[in-house]
């Protein structure tokens, strides 16, 4: 592992060495003094107030409609031909696990046996069947300051899982479904002003730092501060939950993680958010290539350099590692490890995508970008089409390939008529986190916002019934940017040159409708750097170059499609019919809009269709909707201003020879 923070080494099936021994001699770098930061426009898709349950019995009343539960709850290849049974492998994958819990007071991690903490030490479970994956063995013999073992839940079932849950974990119940309902405390989203980087000297260079970033700097001292804390709050425990799993479906460049954690609720989650391993897969799994350590019930110490709260998000990309405190929520697993594939992809020349993506029955791809609201779970969920994934994605040489094994979808809301495939996967496996249900019936009231109105489920990709396994698809042929325009004159659809896909690709555009806010009469306008900001590492620009670089190398069309307001601004105008919409992407996807003719629009330059099958002609140029033309040209000429406004914090960053693909890029955003 390099001592600078640069491009990770991986290795498959790599035994487990004494790394943790090395780092332990990592020299701390400088103190980096930090300034108050304002607001800087993240993108906070699934941030979430906390709630506001002063105590746990407050929080698991609103969990429930009516009294207190009467449950009693405590304080790869090829077929499965057989169990695990090298001894060899067993102790040198404990010895991988407790490498990867050393401490800096212990030049060895603790003591560790397989198994639940409720058997004594050394007792044997029986083998049920041939194909049980993880049979217990004896401890691996290591020192430890504590006289006691450390029990390792490794890679558990999701029954086993649950019942770890419903057993330990105060607050777990099974839904009507079958679904796992849990709840993850205090924080119910992300908190992404609680997210922290080590800036070092390769990551001074490399990474996006200042305005507009989401990358908030610490130093190697603070981080081993907060990473000592998680791992003895993680040792001291009676048991501590291990998965080791895998991130891109593509096996050339698919990475090794493994997440430590101290609940069955992360760990379940993340069985179905990662790819699941087969068990020859995880017998010879090795050493991780990224750890995470969730210690999320344990506060950070705020009074650590750099820390703002008793919540911290720490990634450190050249120790390869992440640690989680002060907050449950599971979602700061997954957008965390998405964060590392947007620094690890690049340096490979793999792109890492925030969008949706599916594939036809010919093989044609189509990549969905959008911002909350957009549409984007809703047009590339199309059941004429197969689904590759619906959030995080790769784009290589090999293709496209889905980053995740999961979904974790909004609940808020659902129903079986809108979400069909949603409502149908909220079954056994199933994390549904921080929903409301009937105690006796145990039926999940959706509509209910008493927790919090981010309500999740995470399920396994399996089951949605037209995902494609394995999540891997050819070159994409259509990059479909959405936007829901509240102002109401960006065109329902327009076809992007070069240029403009990266100047809107980089703008990540949307609007949302006027608040209840006294005073907020009209759209506000929310930009976020590549439909991602919260979790892209480096400069937009250089995702953006990337994608246009791949674009014109495999003849794939950028597309700019309004699912908002038309005939006005949001209030006067009426919102662009679903339908509508959908003809259109299906027109997109047969190729039919890439032989139509087209006009050029005034102030964006957007090029318009002149008809649409089963689309209203008037409605394609959005001048034609308004019924004053000058009330029209004035809105439009407002978000144009918005647009530059937002763009100045990137037109300084030189990109390409002599700054030319940087000009070229601004030449294609609004000229007024």
């Amino acid at each position: 592992m390099p001592e600078n923070g640069g491009d990770f080494t991986f290795s498959k099936g790599s035994k487990a060495t004494a790394a943790a021994a090395a780092l332990l001699t990592r020299k701390s770098l400088p103190m980096i003094q930090t300034h108050p930061k304002g607001e800087n426009g993240i993108c906070h898709d699934d941030s979430a107030a906390p709630v506001k349950a002063h105590t746990l019995d407050e929080l698991h009343s609103l969990q429930k409609k009516r009294s207190t539960p009467t449950t009693p709850v405590q304080g790869a290849h090829g077929p499965f031909a057989h169990p695990v049974s090298d001894d060899g492998l067993q102790k040198q994958q404990l010895q991988s696990i407790s490498a990867s819990l050393a401490s800096l007071t212990r030049e060895t991690g603790p003591k560790l046996v397989k198994g639940d903490p409720d058997r004594k030490v050394g007792e044997t479970t029986p083998r049920v069947a041939s194909h049980h994956h993880h049979p217990s063995i004896p401890a691996i013999g290591m020192s430890d300051s504590a006289l006691k073992f450390t029990h390792v839940l490794y890679n558990l079932s999701p029954a086993e899982l649950y019942e770890q849950a419903i057993k330990y974990e105060r607050g777990s119940f099974i839904t009507s479904t079958g679904a796992l309902a849990t709840l993850s405390g205090a924080k119910t989203g992300r908190s992404p002003r609680d997210k922290r980087v080590v800036r070092d000297d390769t990551t001074e260079h490399e990474l996006w730092w200042g305005k507009g970033s989401p990358n908030i700097e610490m130093d190697e001292h603070a981080f081993m501060v907060n990473r000592e804390r998680a791992v003895d709050y993680l040792n001291s425990l009676d048991k501590v939950f291990v998965n080791d799993q895998f991130l891109n479906w593509d096996s050339e460049h698919r990475i090794k993680v493994r997440i430590v954690s101290a609940r069955a609720y992360h760990s379940l989650f993340m069985h179905n958010m990662c790819i699941r391993p087969t068990p020859q897969e995880l017998e010879h799994f090795g050493a991780p290539d990224f750890t995470i350590y969730n210690a999320g019930q344990f506060p950070c110490n705020r009074y650590t350099h750099y820390m703002t709260s008793s919540t911290s998000i720490d990634i450190n990309l050249a120790r390869r590692e992440m640690v989680i405190l002060g907050t449950q929520y599971a979602g700061e697993m997954k957008k965390g490890l998405f964060s590392v594939m947007h620094y690890l992809m690049p340096k490979r020349g793999i792109l890492s995508l925030h969008s949706g993506c599916n594939m036809g029955r010919g093989g044609d791809v189509a990549l969905f970008f959008g911002l909350s609201g957009t549409g984007k779970t809703t047009l590339s969920t199309d059941r004429n089409r197969f689904l590759i994934g619906d959030d995080e994605h790769c784009w290589s040489e090999n293709g496209v390939s889905n980053i995740e094994g999961g979904c974790y979808a909004k609940c808020i809301d659902l129903s079986r008529e809108r979400e069909p495939d949603i409502w149908n996967a909220i079954k056994f496996g199933t994390v549904l986190e921080n929903v409301v249900f009937d105690e006796h019936t145990r039926d999940v009231d959706y509509s209910d916002k008493s927790v919090t109105e981010n309500t999740r489920a995470s399920y396994p990709i399996e089951y949605i019934p037209n995902a494609k396994i394995p999540c891997v698809g050819p070159q994409p042929k259509n990059v479909i940017l959405l936007a829901c325009d509240a102002f109401g004159v960006l065109p329902p659809v327009s076809k992007l040159n070069l240029a403009q896909t990266m100047y809107h690709f980089i703008s990540g555009y949307t609007a949302l409708v006027a608040g209840t806010e006294e005073g907020v009469k009209e759209p506000q306008a929310t930009f976020s750097a590549c439909f991602g900001a919260a979790f892209i590492m480096l400069h937009p620009t250089k995702y953006a170059a990337m994608l246009a670089d791949k674009m014109q190398k495999h003849g794939a069309t950028g597309w700019l499609v309004n699912t908002g307001w038309s005939g006005g601004r949001y209030g006067s105008g009426s919102r662009i019919k679903l339908p509508y919409t959908r003809k259109i992407i299906d027109a997109i996807h047969s190729g039919d809009l890439l032989k139509a003719s087209y006009e050029k629009t005034e102030v964006f330059g957007l090029e318009i269709p002149a008809q649409v099958e089963g689309v209203p002609t008037e409605i394609l140029n959005p001048i034609n909707t308004w019924a004053n033309r000058d009330a029209y040209k004035e809105t439009l000429l407002k978000l144009g201003g918005l647009f530059r406004k937002n763009f100045e914090v990137f037109a300084d960053y030189q990109i390409g020879e002599d700054n030319k693909l940087t000009e070229e890029i601004l030449a294609a955003g609004p000229i007024f």
